[in-house]
């Protein structure tokens, strides 16, 4: 074992990126958790909809813990990773990662936090369907 397997990283794929800006953050100035969770959904569905193949909404959000906060200019990756497909649902790991303007090495990210969301597959009703199109 080597030192570089002490060293987090993300896991799974990565499938959002954005920078934080000024017009995002709240009247302290800072980038409020709420955003993250928004960017976070947005993350999940697009998973979700990947392996669905169509529509699908958020049904829970499980514990999520903030780590480090994100500042006005941070790069911030969100990966996501789907642990389990059920009939109609799907469990995504959603993890958040970022780098400050200021890091000097482009590769170095921190962990920001990191949720399990549970998504159910829509029908083009709003209705819930099988995950996979022609199952019972």
């Amino acid at each position: 074992m080597n030192e570089l397997d002490d060293i987090p990283a993300p896991r799974g794929q990565l499938t959002l990126k954005l920078v934080a800006n000024r017009q995002d953050t709240n009247f302290h100035g800072d980038i409020p958790g709420g955003w993250l969770v928004g960017h976070m959904d947005q993350a999940a569905e697009l998973a979700a909809g990947r392996e669905a193949h169509g529509r699908t909404a958020t049904v829970a959000i499980e514990a999520m813990d903030f780590l480090c906060p994100v500042r006005v200019g941070s790069m911030v990756n969100i990966f996501t990773e789907i642990r389990e497909i059920g009939h109609s649902s799907l469990k995504i790991d959603v993890e958040v990662w970022s780098r400050s303007p200021q890091e000097r090495d482009p590769n170095e990210l921190h962990k920001v936090t990191e949720a399990r969301f549970v998504m159910v597959a829509l029908d083009d009703k709003g209705r819930i369907r099988a995950v996979r199109q022609g199952e019972a």
